[in-house]
């Protein structure tokens, strides 16, 4: 990076002022987004990073990790960002909690915003993949790790489960018990599709199987009772008679709304969920569940980015780290035999 590039040359360069530069970079609400955003642009065009140049930014981090997750309503990122907190104060460092809501600007806005605060590393479940956004932050001299398995392993380290044969577990699973009629709900495709080809490599080894996709927009409760509404109105020989959800919070959704519609489960349909969050154990009809080793993809992600960022001699080699699901066997797929 030019080590002459200030502010005046930023301010130059977006056509706006010196202090609207300072406001944007103080945060200050005073700016209008179009200003705001020819500020953004211009630091990205020209290498600029508020307060330093890249080597003096790596030598004065502060001592905190920025985590950007995909909703931390979500009980697993929540969680995984719980148990992250814990394993980074065994390292004597913090975690500081950004949820972008699946907003590929939030995450952006986020990135930089812990870029410029001098985070010492980002743990990030990314919105779209790797970006531009993040091979600038990462070029600059902080260190990413990313929660995500569709990754290019030269550029970053990640960790992740293995989503397909977690897929392929579940199916597997239902077909297993007698299922043939295979349903999927969940999405965007694109953060599930490797549960997906799970599925699809289950169904392609088992004659007779079928699969129906039911895509949502969102992985929550509400996408999972209006999936069973539309479940509920296909004829009855048309219906899946096993479903695995994109996520447990569809699996509950879709418990509550196949119930509502006078659909048993796993009578008339078995139902499979993914991550076996607490609530997938507690509920009603206990769910069975991929489960996802949040702890264990916690301390993976910390050890990764302390790693690579105390790595000051650029010998640091990324890794991979995939985990193995674990399928929980619960009472939406088995019936529990009836008390005589």
């Amino acid at each position: 990076m030019n080590a002459k590039i200030g502010i005046r040359e930023v301010a130059a360069h977006a056509g706006v002022s010196l202090g609207t530069v300072s406001n944007v970079l103080n945060g200050l609400p005073s700016v209008t987004p179009r200003n705001a955003d020819k500020v953004r642009r211009a630091m990205d065009e020209l290498g600029f990073v508020p307060n330093a140049n890249a080597r003096q930014l790596r030598a004065s981090k502060t001592n905190s990790i920025g985590m950007v997750v995909l909703n931390i309503a979500n009980p697993f990122f929540a969680e995984v960002a719980h148990d992250a907190q814990g394993v980074a104060e065994s390292h004597g460092t913090d975690i500081v909690i950004a949820s972008s809501d699946q907003e590929q600007s939030r995450e952006d806005r986020y990135l930089g915003m812990f870029e410029e605060s001098r985070v010492r590393g980002l743990i990030v479940a990314p919105v779209n993949g790797v970006t531009q956004r993040m091979q600038q932050v990462a070029a600059r001299g902080t260190p990413i790790v990313l929660l995500d398995e569709h990754v290019d392993a030269a550029r970053f380290c990640s960790v992740s489960l293995d989503g397909t044969v977690g897929g392929y577990t579940a199916a597997r699973h239902l077909i297993d018990l007698g299922r043939r009629r295979l349903g999927f709900v969940g999405g965007p495709l694109l953060q599930v599709a490797d549960r997906v080809s799970g599925v699809g490599k289950a169904i392609a080894e088992s004659p007779g199987a079928i699969l129906a996709m039911f895509e949502t927009p969102d992985l929550t409760v509400e996408q999972g009772r209006a999936a069973a509404h539309r479940i509920a109105a296909l004829p009855e020989r048309d219906r899946p008679d096993g479903v695995f959800a994109g996520n447990d919070l569809v699996a509950l959704g879709l418990l509550q709304g196949l119930a509502e519609q006078g659909i048993s489960v796993p009578d008339d349909i078995a139902l499979v969920g993914y991550d076996d969050i607490d609530y997938a154990r507690t509920a009603a009809i206990p769910l069975t569940s991929i489960a996802q080793p949040h702890s264990r993809i916690a301390e993976e992600a910390i050890r990764l980015l302390l790693e690579e960022e105390s790595d000051s001699g650029g010998a640091h080699q990324h890794q991979e780290v995939r985990l193995t699901p674990e399928l929980v066997v619960r009472a939406s797929t088995v019936s529990r035999p009836t008390p005589r």
